[in-house]
Formats: C-alpha cells, structure tokens, sequence
C-alpha cells in the first residue's frame, strides 16, 4: 500500500487528505490537516456480528497533550478522563456518522480520533468528521457517504460568511455554527450565536450546505486519486438485520391496540400501557418462536409503536398527549425557590421538571482548561445532570455522561451571549441544573431554569433567554413539525431540532435530523414556530421575575475591583506573599491581582471594605501637609522613625520632637508610642520628612548642660589632611602610586 497526499485549497484554507503509511492494520485510516493541524482518523469493524437490537457505534477522540507541545497536568502527567472538549468533539463525529449506516447493520464500529499536531490556529473538531468519512470510505465500509462537517463564522464587520475559521477569526464573528452532512442534507447542527435573525441563521446554513458539498467532493477524488495508486477499494459486505414477514404481520395486527395504548398524556401510565400491549403481543408466539426471533420480536415491536404514534399525528393532527403541533406543555415558574444559595429557579413544562441553582465566586475560581486549545479557562460554567429517578428508574450516580456534557453545554452557550461583561460584573459564575422530572425537552428546560436563576440571583442579564425543543414527522408524504416534544416524539420523530434566544434573537442551536426529506422551507417553517414558542415561554417566565434584580443575595460574596499602579503590586503581595496572606487573613476577604494591576476584592459583610482600605492605604503615596496619627517603630540619634501607612515610614527629627533642644529622642519618644505628624517634604527618592504636631515642652535636664555645650564648643574643628597624604586630591594620571597604605596595627 502506498502514501498517497493531496493538497487543496477550499474557501481560503489549506487542506491535506493522506493514507496509506499509517494505521494499516485498522479498516480504513485517514491523516487529515488544515493548516498545520493534524488528526489521525482509523475506523475499526468488528469481523462478528453483535446480537444487538441497535446499532453499536462508538467513536472516541483522543486529545492528546503533545498535539500542542505541552505535558500534561496532574501528578501522573499522562492523559487520562477526555476533556469537556474531547467529549463534545466525539459527539460531532458521531452525530451524522450514525444515521448514515444501513438498517440493521450489527458489526461493531470504532471510530478513533488522535490529534497529532495543535498548531494553535486551526481547530481539529470539524476536520475530523471529514477524517471518520474518509476512513470508513477507504476501508470499504458500506454508509451514506462521503460525509463532511464544517463550522460557518460571520464576520461581525463585513457579515462575511466564514468556513472553518481560525481561532483569530472567531474572536471577531457573531456566529458559531457547525453543520454536518452529505452534499444533498444536513443531519447535525450545533450552534451558538450573538441574537442572531431567523433569516441570517437559515442563510448560513444554506451556505454551509454548499461548503458540506465542496467537502464531500474533495474526498470523492482523494478516493478516486488512492484507488489509481493502490487499485480499487474492495467493498465490504455485512450481514444485516433482515425483516421477517411473519414477526411483522403478526405484531402489526395488533396496530389499533397500540393506538389506544399511546392516547394518554401521563408519561408513565402511557408507558404501562404500550408495556402491557407488548408483552400481550409476545405471550403469543411460542418459546421456540421467541428464540428464534429474539431480536426480530423487539424490533418489530418498536417499529409498531413508531408507526402508531407517527400516523395519529399525520391524520389526526392530534400527539399522544391530546396537543396541537405547535402547542405548548403547560408552564410552570417558580424563582426564589431555595434559601441562603446565590439565586435559584424552577422551570416545570408538562412533566419535564428542571431546579437550577446559582452558585457566585471569584473570577479566580472560574474554571481552568487543559486542552490542546489556545483558550485557559472559562468564566460562565454551566452543569447539567440527569439522574435516574427523573425518568422513574433506577442507577448508578457518578461521573457526567456524554448527554449530560452535550446538554450542559446548550444550555451554557443559550446564555453566554447575554451575560454581563466581567468588568461590569467581575465574578465567576457557576449554574447547575438539576433534572427533577424528564419528558423531553429537558436541556430547553434547563435553559429556561439557568435564566431564571441568574436573574433571581442579580445577576445583570442584557436580555432574558428561553429555549423549545422541536420535531419533525414526516410520513405518507405529509410533513409536520410539532413545538415543545416530549420524549416519545423525541425518539420516534425525524427530528429534535433544540432553538434558544432572546426576543432579539437565537442565542444557540441544535438538532439532529434523520429525515434525508428535510427542505430548508421546512427549516425554515420550524424555525418561525420556534419563535412563536420562546417568546410564550418567555413571557411565563417574565410575569414571575420581570428583570434581574437589582443585588446580588446577602449570602452571595460582594465582590469590588480597584486599580493599582503596576509599580505597587510588589507593595500589595509582599515578600512571599506575607502582604496578601496578611489582609486576607485579618479581614476574611479574598484578594485576586492581575498583572495589569487590577485587583478584585470578594468576601461578605464588612471584610471587602476593610480589604479595599488596607490595600488603598499601601498604595497611597502620603503628600506634603497631611496630617496622620503614626506608631514609633525605630528610634536612631538623629531622631525617630515614625510608621504613616503599612509599608510607609518617615522621618521625625530629633529637632521636631519636643520644643527647645533633646539630647535624647527617648527623652520623649519611645518605639510603640503613637504621635500625630505632619509631611514636611517627599523627596524624589521616596523620602518623607515628618514634623510633630503639639509638640510637648523638652522635659527639664534632657537639653545638654552649659558645661557640656561649651566642652563642644571647645573642641578644635577636625583639620583638613594633608591633601599630599590619606585623602586627597589626586593629579591627572595619579592612580595613586606613591600613597602610603594605611596600616590598622601600626601605633599613631
């Protein structure tokens, strides 16, 4: 096999598709770069067949540290649990690679992801769904392909579109969309944007589904370009599930059963009723029968329950639950719902129940990333988790999975848009969701939960955001879109086309097509409804908590900045710290510095006042008549030194301590004494001259005596030497040849 490369230029970017050195061993392998950035795609299928009822797929990316020459973090300094990052990028692969593979396909499937090369410009998440399509196409493997993701920015300038652009790019774009697909539809998207338009949201995705198709074209002569080099690619063929007509006829006979099973608004006594229905269906057929067909028998099960839900909806117009398609579970809103938390909100639609609970810090506190990304950490974090009892069931509790990742990180992007700047509102933020009851829709839910939250717990929202989740049924050639899904049109639906935003705007994006049917008139359709559905939810939330309020709770730290001149923060840390460590000790306040000299100041009750005054205080630069009260800290001959402001001292005089003449400055002062002062003078070296305000009269006997005055008088002035001898007066070009040294043990 040999190394076949090809390089191409797409919508200003550099591209480089490779195969035939590495990973020979896998299926299919495929290097793939944009710019300098460099991911390794292998797919794997398992030579048995799985006895599953559903397609097993995993894709996994691998994140590792040296893609962007750094070490790891932690003691073992090796890469282990994925990142947040890695976790969502796995979920972009997987999302139009799944629906992509044939009915019935049971060999296992592996798809990798090793980043080999961050080169801090191009990001390696889109390139990879480029990278698992060629792989799979190259190894053979039978699925819709070729596939393609792209990310569309929008120059917030010019409102340029933007394929795949740089982190640099990004920065200045109002628009983070990433769609995947084939060249004729789109069957993932994620986004998230600056309260974007229904219509500029429809045009960039019309435009990314001409770049899905330049894409997709550029793989399909890569292939062309490896089958000349290395003959033709051998297609494989997998056994697949294939229906049994008599399983079908005789569960699909039991059609209207299903049918009244399904017209129930209660999720769990709907549940128990198809239940019931089912096992009805299977005590029918005979043991040697449910053997022989052990998967069949689910499979057409499901697929009964599918095509009654599906067809009441198109003939009737009427859902499970008695709704209209685009009416609205009834809403409930409750703010304010936990005490002594930072703020709190619970969000209930139909039987989908969400409790978001706010939690305030220090923007030190936010949260670190150590990723191959060029970005160190995040302010806003947003958590959501789904426990098993939310859905009546039982489980185990413990690490987030990657739904949960994936629908925390909706809810997180539906509100950074609309958060307040950190030098408005300098804290880290932290929200987390918790899935009391879950019927669908509950990332909307949390959504809408997350909002209510921030605003309960004064945090200055520029706008209120809410969010509905979408289907699409598509059946008998007839199209329906329906608001605000429960779970069963969630899962037997086309479509779960997730829409937040404000009344400006869409703040984020998300869904998941199976329909190849799906038209942009369609998009454009459930996008207009889903409108309609925010600004109902909205206005619920609204008539409970109109605006943010206007403080932050008691119990939430009251967090002040002040700025400090970049040559004084040696001053506020101190040696070691000691400064810092100091005030934060004896005040009860958290104290944070950047290098630009801004310092954030967080605590409760009166600790961030007293904080802001130590700090105030080491930085002040005492000026020439003011007045302070000082403590002795040093006493020398020629007078006392005298403490104004924590690390400032100045100089009182011996002839400024009393009046009339001291001998002794400890004739009236002494080391701890507190003295009221005056600053005479601040030389240019930071020097201060003090002078003592009501000054006391010298104490008798402490002027020196007539006798002694007149001894000094006496004395003879110290004569000048010799200047041919000891110190003197050098001619030019004496280096001093011919002085005598001085020598200490000679006697005088």
């Amino acid at each position: 096999m040999a190394l076949v490369s090809k390089t191409f230029e797409l919508y200003g970017k550099t591209y480089t598709f490779e195969a035939g050195e590495l990973a020979k061993q896998a299926t299919g392998a495929a290097l793939i770069k944009q710019g300098d950035t460099t991911v390794l795609l292998t797919a794997v299928v398992s030579k048995e067949r799985k006895n599953y009822d559903f397609f097993p797929l995993t894709v996994d990316f691998n994140e590792k540290m040296y893609a962007a020459g750094r070490i790891p973090g932690g003691y073992l300094k090796r890469e282990g649990r994925p990142s947040e990052k890695a976790t969502l990028t796995a979920r972009m692969i997987d999302r139009p690679l799944r629906p992509s593979f044939p009915d019935g396909f049971r060999n296992e499937v592996q798809v990798v992801a090793t980043s080999l090369v961050a080169d801090q410009s191009n990001p390696c998440d889109v390139i990879c769904v480029m990278g698992a399509s060629l792989a799979l196409s190259l190894g053979g493997v039978p699925f819709e392909g070729p596939l393609a993701c792209v990310r569309i920015g929008r120059n917030r300038e010019t409102g340029e579109f933007l394929v795949n652009p740089t982190y640099e790019e990004r920065e200045n774009s109002d628009l983070d969309l990433e769609l995947g697909g084939t060249r004729d539809f789109i069957s993932m998207v994620e986004a998230g944007a600056e309260e974007v338009t229904e219509e500029d949201m429809l045009a960039a995705m019309q435009f990314g589904q001409e770049a899905l198709g330049a894409f997709c074209d550029a793989q399909l002569q890569f292939i062309e370009e490896y089958e000349r080099v290395n003959g033709a690619i051998v297609k494989k063929e997998y056994p697949l599930d294939e229906p049994v007509a008599e399983v079908h006829d005789r569960i699909f006979a039991h059609y209207d059963e299903m049918a009244a099973a399904l017209c129930d608004a209660d999720k769990l006594s709907r549940m128990a009723k198809v239940d019931a229905v089912k096992q009805a269906i299977v005590a029918e057929f005979t043991e040697e029968e449910q053997v022989e067909w052990e998967r069949e028998i689910p499979v057409n099960l499901k697929k009964l329950e599918k095509q009654a839900m599906r067809t009441m909806v198109v003939e009737t117009g009427e859902r499970v639950d008695g709704r209209a398609a685009d009416e609205i579970r009834p809403i409930m809103v409750k703010d304010n719902y936990l005490p002594l938390v930072h703020g709190s909100g619970l969000f209930q639609r139909g039987q989908t129940q969400v409790l978001s609970v706010l939690s305030l810090g220090m923007l030190n506190e936010g949260q670190r990333l150590d990723t191959i990304e060029p970005v160190e950490g995040k302010r806003y974090m947003h958590h959501y988790n789904f426990p098993p009892f939310c859905t009546g069931e039982t489980g185990r509790i413990g690490s987030p999975k990657r739904r949960e990742i994936g629908h925390g990180n909706l809810a997180e992007r539906a509100l950074l848009p609309v958060l307040p700047d950190e030098n408005e509102f300098p804290y880290a933020i932290r929200v987390v969701s918790e899935v009391m009851e879950s019927n669908g829709s509950s990332s909307m839910a949390s959504t809408c939960g997350s909002c209510l939250a921030l605003m309960d717990g004064g945090v200055p929202l520029k706008r209120p955001v809410s969010g509905i989740a979408m289907g699409l049924i598509q059946e008998e050639g007839k199209t329906v879109v329906l608001s605000d899904i429960q779970g069963i049109e969630d899962f037997l639906g086309d479509m779960d086309f997730k829409v937040t935003g404000t009344e400006r705007g869409i703040t984020a994006l998300q869904m998941d097509n199976k329909a190849t049917g799906l038209t942009f008139d369609i998009l454009r359709r459930a996008l207009e409804q889903a409108k309609e559905g925010r600004a109902f939810i909205l206005d619920k939330m609204l008539q409970v908590i109109p605006e943010p309020r206007h403080e932050t709770r008691p119990t939430a730290p009251r967090i002040v900045s002040l700025q400090v001149p970049v040559d004084k923060i040696r001053d506020v840390i101190g040696s070691g710290g000691k400064v810092i460590r100091g005030i934060q000790d004896e005040t009860g306040a958290s104290v944070d510095i950047q290098e630009d000299g801004t310092v954030y100041v967080g605590g409760t009750g009166d600790s961030v006042d007293a904080a802001v005054e130590r700090i105030k205080l080491i930085i002040k630069v005492p000026e020439p008549g003011e007045e302070y009260t000082g403590r002795v800290v040093s006493i020398q001959p020629f007078g006392a030194f005298v403490s104004l402001l924590p690390g400032k001292d100045g100089l009182l005089h011996i002839s400024r301590v009393a009046q009339g003449r001291v001998d002794k400055v400890e004739d009236v002062l002494n080391v701890g004494d507190e003295v009221k002062v005056r600053v005479l003078e601040v030389d240019e070296r930071g020097k201060i001259s003090l002078d003592r305000i009501d000054k006391p009269e010298a104490p008798e006997g402490s002027a020196p005596s007539h006798a002694e005055r007149r001894e000094r008088t006496d004395r003879p002035a110290r004569q000048r030497r010799d200047r041919e001898g000891g110190r003197s007066h050098r001619a030019p070009g004496d280096h001093g040849q011919g002085r005598t040294p001085r020598r200490h043990h000679e006697a005088e």
